[in-house]
């Protein structure tokens, strides 16, 4: 359904109400600390020394020299958060009240707002099985909003997913050492399983990338509904489906866990962190333990 600009203007302004409001009570003070090394350009490698946090070593350097070294950062003045959002087809769905499309626009806007508050830039892309929109980093609140309105009514040319194109992209677009939320239900072609591995690696070792991994349990489990037609929101395949045989419900859930822990290994191989949130749970306290974690 098409919608009139008033209606996105009302829905940009309930969002941001909501999420200022999250942003200011929960992460107003914690944004620095969560994200260490955000905004720190690379100055140059030494062994390490006790007391060192382990999460700084080259491990290519350590590999080589066959004595562990770590990587000595020094701060910017202007901090940089990427948003690469997920636009694809498969997005738009949703059991509940909420489709993922909905609780990815609210995180997005948490993240930047938290941002803002420390006056910091914001940039966003948004991608498909390509980069449909860049939005470049820049600060303040009008940049926010605006932000906020392409995520409710941009229009993707492409339903299909390819995580590579982005991560490639934002490889090559910024040279500077950035926070980066890929956010998305990682629900990637095969055909770009290892493109995208080799682009995390690149991108991971110049900018500090974290996942939001959004889902809805009607994708991990059929109900018991009899005959009912399904679609893949990214090729458009149709086929009807009998979920009232157990065998059928067991193969998809299945292949749902098979794909599911494909995910985590990528993500655990190239040491990103991840929140896992499903469209009926409470994104606020997912992402309050992501920032414990670091």
């Amino acid at each position: 359904m098409q919608q009139s600009e008033n209606d996105i203007l009302r829905r940009v302004r309930k969002i941001e109400i909501k999420t200022r409001g999250l942003s200011n009570e929960i992460f107003a003070g914690k944004y620095h600390t969560a994200f260490r090394g955000r905004g720190m350009s690379f100055s140059e490698v030494r062994e390490y020394r006790v007391g060192d946090d382990v999460r700084d070593i080259d491990w290519n350097v350590t590999a080589r020299s066959s004595k562990p070294h770590i990587k000595i950062y020094e701060e910017e003045r202007e901090l940089t958060m990427m948003l690469l959002v997920d636009v694809s087809g498969s997005r738009i769905f949703g059991t509940t009240e909420r489709m993922k499309q909905n609780v990815i626009t609210e995180i997005a806007a948490v993240l930047a707002f938290s941002a803002a508050q420390n006056n910091d830039k914001v940039g966003c892309i948004f991608f498909s099985d390509k980069v449909e929109k860049f939005i470049p980093p820049k600060k303040g609140k009008s940049h926010i909003l605006m932000i906020i309105r392409e995520l409710i009514g941009f229009k993707p040319e492409s339903s299909r997913t390819a995580i590579s194109e982005a991560v490639r992209y934002l490889t090559n677009v910024n040279k500077k050492r950035c926070t980066t939320f890929i956010l998305s239900d990682f629900m990637n072609s095969r055909r770009d399983k290892a493109a995208l591995e080799d682009a995390l690696k690149i991108a991971g070792s110049k900018h500090d990338l974290v996942g939001i991994r959004v889902w809805d349990r009607r994708e991990a489990e059929l109900p018991d509904v009899g005959i009912i037609e399904l679609e893949d929101a990214e090729t458009g395949r149709k086929e009807w489906v009998d979920t009232s045989s157990r065998r059928v419900r067991e193969h998809y859930a299945q292949s749902w866990q098979q794909r599911d822990q494909e995910v985590q290994e990528l993500l655990k191989r190239n040491r990103i962190d991840t929140a896992v949130i499903s469209t009926e749970g409470d994104y606020v306290a997912e992402l309050i333990k992501l920032f414990k974690q670091r």
